[in-house]
């Protein structure tokens, strides 16, 4: 496995189906971090779909360095690379497995990425090829799943646990996206997708409940005009709940390191 000594973490964002806000949770976490004061990047995985140009609003083509390497492109003070930099946002990614696999591996490693604490990777949904080659090929630091509470997204993310747990990539913990729908006329809250099924996980996992997102418009809008909720309104309650999330894998990651370090033993010098 590759080491990447310019990357502190690698932090996969996964899920097991499509359409849970997977992508746009993991956006908004990489801003978080940013605003946490960490040097933060994100790498966009989804070759057949990606959707991080259009969520940071980046219609440029990244700097080619050295006839060999790419440029990471700056978006709201994240670094971030997309083989949607690269081609036409209409065209169809015809690859195979094997192609898409090399593809996400020379987004990682032919990236100039700038000594960064923190990179985000955005997964395409399932258990396939690009899942695997994360696993055998990168040096992961850990994986969050992202569900909501209804029964068949549940099913979905257990399989991806199940997946990363099979080939050793740490579980750091799941986030709920699409917790409660908040009417944008009068405010009500209703949970219309379910109630505590990202919580059940957790606990029948062992695992953390990161935290709770709701089904909000503005997140949806603001996403799509390319200023995701953290970059636009930093301070305001939905990017205050990505924040605590960042805030949380923080200090887990910390803790980790620390337990990490304490397994090598110390070495005692004597002048005999």
């Amino acid at each position: 496995m590759n080491a990447l000594p310019n990357i502190k973490h690698i932090i996969a964002i996964a899920s097991g189906k499509g359409g849970v806000g997977k992508s746009t949770t993991a956006v908004n976490l990489a801003l978080a971090f940013a605003k946490e004061g960490a040097r933060a990047g994100i790498l966009d995985a989804d070759i057949y779909g990606p959707s991080q140009p259009l969520m940071l609003g980046v219609k440029t083509r990244p700097e080619i360095k050295d006839k060999k390497s790419l440029l990471p492109i700056m978006a709201h003070g994240i670094q971030s690379m997309s083989i949607g930099y690269l081609i036409d946002e209409t065209s169809p990614m015809i690859w195979r497995g094997p192609m898409v696999s090399m593809a996400l591996q020379q987004l990682l490693h032919d990236t100039q990425w700038d000594a960064l604490d923190y990179l985000v990777i955005d997964l395409p949904p399932g258990t396939g090829d690009i899942q695997l080659t994360l696993a055998q090929k990168i040096p992961v630091t850990g994986a969050v799943l992202v569900t909501t509470p209804q029964d068949l997204a549940l099913l979905d993310v257990k399989r991806a646990y199940e997946m990363f747990h099979k080939v050793n990539v740490p579980i750091l913990g799941i986030v709920e996206n699409m917790s409660i729908h908040i009417c944008t006329q009068c405010g009500h809250q209703e949970s219309i997708f379910g109630t505590q099924g990202g919580t059940q996980l957790a606990k029948q996992y062992d695992i953390e409940l990161l935290g709770k997102l709701p089904l909000d418009m503005h997140i949806r809008e603001q996403t799509d005009n390319g200023k995701p909720t953290v970059a636009a309104d930093p301070d305001m309650a939905n990017a205050l709940l990505y924040r605590a999330i960042a805030q949380r894998l923080i200090a887990k990651l910390a803790l980790q390191a620390q337990s990490e370090s304490g397994k090598f033993p110390k070495l005692v010098i004597k002048n005999d």
